[in-house]
């Protein structure tokens, strides 16, 4: 049994071509392009708390993106728009893309029904391998619980809170409140 074949192999340019000319918002892995989906009120809304909080938190340390902001792992290609990125330091762009970071300090991702395997495992994958990257925290819709998953040294571990619980994101010197952020969310 052979390898598959691929249908398309789509070079970075390629992919920042179509992010060029598009609406909508892609990924890029393994040389295809994803459309991203649109994602729910609580989605939007809990990105919304979490980057008002760490923002507040941050001023004058690092800087917090929105969604907007794409992120590259340069070891495999990768490029993705989190939910929210923060860059401690000068951000680094990518050699083919200003708009590009390669130096997230911590993304996070509030989790959707439809790509939660994915963002909990391929997409972490890509993601660890981002050098400068600390803390990836994961926030799910269906209830309230945030894990985070912390680099120390060449190891991670992960560390998962609930209602009544406050998570620390020592790279940040941050805190994220479950039932602060929920509720401020609506969910």
């Amino acid at each position: 049994m052979g390898v598959p074949m691929r249908l398309h192999h789509y070079s970075f340019k390629d992919y920042l071509l179509v992010e060029e000319m598009s609406a909508v918002k892609h990924e890029y892995l393994d040389g295809e392009i994803y459309a991203m989906a649109g994602g729910s009120m609580l989605h939007a809304a809990l990105a919304g708390a979490i980057l008002g909080s760490l923002d507040a938190q941050m001023a004058g340390r690092c800087r917090v993106f929105t969604s907007d902001l794409r992120v590259r792992a340069l070891a495999t290609g990768f490029a993705g728009y989190p939910d929210v990125t923060v860059v401690c330091g000068d951000a680094t762009t990518d050699p083919e893309s200003k708009d590009t970071v390669t130096n997230p300090t911590v993304v996070i991702e509030v989790l959707s029904p439809a790509t939660i395997d994915y963002d909990l495992g391929e997409k972490f994958e890509q993601y660890r391998r981002i050098p400068s990257l600390k803390a990836v925290a994961y926030f799910w819709q269906d209830r309230r619980q945030i894990e985070v998953r912390v680099r120390t040294g060449d190891v991670w571990r992960t560390e998962t809170v609930g209602p009544g619980n406050v998570v620390v994101i020592e790279a940040l010197g941050s805190t994220l409140d479950v039932d602060a952020l929920y509720a401020r969310a609506g969910g």
